[in-house]
């Protein structure tokens, strides 16, 4: 592996300073914002571009997520073959490139969507409108730039030694700032969007103006971002001329915690991205959601929407319980990861059980800190193996596209999205197995012994 003349690498010294995190802490805010904003879209183009789709609407529907996933899978290796070469700057930048590409597509579906509604293709007995093509490869293109920027910033959060941290606690931090995204992102799209209109009256043209302004915000990050000194560190990534001597799969405890990570992403995805559609399943069916008795949250004469509501609190238990585990200094990951997986099982069968959606919000609380449990425990020990790790691990976020989409087709197979959440039942089990089992590394894979 080759890069290019780089920065002096910094070596992990515990008074780093704290400028070069908070850089790549507000970059991963911005993706976990995008991101939420790309699920929270699902269900107004189904109103919109899918009204037409027939029996194979929500099946359509969580293409969107498909795709942005899809982009994880073909592209996370690319990142850290990226940082490999080029350094983690240069590969933010080119992740934020992307994530311009990406905001364009989506720019340009709005526009042939309103201007040309004529433009559409059958399949059996759905009509697909050109426009949502255009959309969902926009949500691959987004999905690639988080993929890229995901690469960078996790390995950097968790060997970016700062005072008084470890790496789970380092990892937690930032993605709780991620999650502060994806909780503003819900309401960011029912009333910055589409103004609080009731979303059977959404029009698609309703998003050109908030597109555009999220595409100009974006250039000028990126030319901040390229004046602003983000130091490189050293032993995590191979140096130039240097080839790895193992296979990175001959790590056991990394192998296992890519398989955990590809269902962790699944089940976190599934729920947020889907449960706004089982909202609108119980309504249509006669059993509204209601928020403290209400069925509506009216404010302003704008029709905020429980579906929003629901996405919100789900993405908001992320930020509470990362915010709150990031204090954990003397509980181990493995301990953290058996504790909340048993839990989030449990409330996933209560939640299918008495067709409360509110049992399946409250399990965000739970999944805020598996990621950094799973990450932090997968890459321990690897050292230089460190940022192509990362890029495989990263490739593994294709599990929300899998479970997205695989649990929209057995919505229109049972005629019902209540049973399907065994899906998060399954999920969280296995990565229970990985926390008990999987995650212990074996002595032959002690690099630093």
């Amino acid at each position: 592996m080759i890069m290019n003349s780089e920065p002096q690498p910094m070596g992990t010294k515990s008074n780093n300073a704290i400028l070069p995190f908070v850089i790549i802490t507000f970059i991963y805010f911005i993706v976990g914002f995008l991101t939420t904003v790309n699920e929270q879209l699902q269900a107004p183009l189904k109103f919109t571009f899918l009204s037409h789709a027939g029996g194979l609407k929500n099946t359509f529907t969580t293409l969107i997520s498909f795709f942005f996933f899809l982009g994880y899978l073909l592209n996370g290796t690319l990142g850290s073959k990226w940082v490999n070469a080029f350094g983690y700057k240069n590969t933010i930048l080119r992740g934020l490139f992307f994530m311009i590409s990406g905001l364009f597509m989506y720019l340009c579906s709005s526009w042939v969507g309103y201007q040309y509604p004529e433009l559409k293709f059958s399949i059996k007995d759905a009509v697909i409108p050109f426009g949502f093509v255009i959309f969902v490869i926009g949500s691959y293109l987004m999905g690639t730039s988080a993929a890229i920027i995901q690469v960078v910033v996790n390995p950097y959060a968790a060997s970016y030694e700062l005072k008084g941290t470890q790496p789970v606690q380092r990892l937690n931090i930032l993605t709780a700032i991620n999650s502060i995204g994806t909780t503003s992102a819900p309401f960011f799209v029912t009333v910055i969007m589409f103004s609080g209109i009731s979303i059977e009256n959404i029009e698609i043209k309703q998003l050109l103006l908030p597109l555009s302004i999220l595409i100009m915000c974006i250039l000028i990050i990126i030319v901040i971002t390229k004046r602003l000194h983000l130091p490189d560190i050293a032993h995590t990534r191979a140096v130039a001329g240097e080839k790895l001597e193992r296979s990175i799969w001959s790590f056991r405890h990394f192998a296992f915690g890519v398989l955990a990570i590809f269902f962790y992403v699944g089940t976190e995805v599934a729920i947020g991205a889907n449960i706004n559609l089982y909202a609108f399943e119980l309504m249509d069916s006669g059993h509204p959601i209601t928020f403290f008795g209400k069925t509506d949250i009216i404010i302003g004469g704008m029709d905020l929407g429980i579906h929003a509501l629901l996405s919100t609190l789900y993405w908001g238990g992320f930020l509470i319980g990362r915010a709150v585990s990031s204090f954990f200094s003397k509980i181990s990951a493995r301990t953290q990861l058996a504790v909340t997986t048993i839990l989030a099982a449990i409330l996933a069968l209560i939640s299918m059980i008495t067709q409360n959606l509110w049992f399946l919000v409250a399990i965000g609380l739970l999944h805020s800190s598996m990621w950094s449990c799973i990450y932090s425990l997968s890459i321990k020990g690897l050292n230089k193996y460190t940022s192509k790790a990362s890029g495989i691990f990263i490739s593994a976020v294709f599990g929300g596209a899998v479970f997205t989409l695989v649990q929209g087709g057995l919505a229109d197979i049972f005629g019902s999205w209540r049973w399907t959440w065994f899906l998060t039942v399954i999920c969280e089990l296995l990565m229970l197995a990985y926390a008990l089992f999987g995650s212990r590394i074996r002595e032959k894979d002690l690099l630093d012994k």
